[in-house]
């Protein structure tokens, strides 16, 4: 789908530069959706979207181990910026 290329961190978030491999460009139009709902401060769709970004994706170490949770945003400009963590994130139902 995608690598990313760490370029710096400002926790609890990290910034790359996107190289797209093969099935990405499925995902292109969820995460420019993402970012138009981020910069009109529509949360709710922003959810949305978070919400099916994780229920399509995967993210992985670079060792190939899985990580737990995880909030990607792809920008248009080719880079991207996402936070982490080794356990999933708790929800608002939980």
């Amino acid at each position: 789908m995608a690598r990313l290329a760490v370029t710096s961190a400002d926790w609890p978030w990290m910034h790359a530069v996107v190289e797209a491999l093969p099935g990405f460009e499925e995902f292109r139009p969820l995460f420019a959706e993402q970012e138009r709902a981020v910069d009109e401060e529509n949360w709710e769709e922003a959810d949305v979207c978070y919400f099916r970004i994780r229920s399509a994706l995967t993210m992985t170490f670079p060792d190939e181990s899985p990580v737990a949770e995880f909030m990607l945003h792809v920008h248009d400009d080719g880079t991207a910026g996402w936070r982490w963590h080794d356990e999933p994130f708790e929800t608002l139902d939980e």
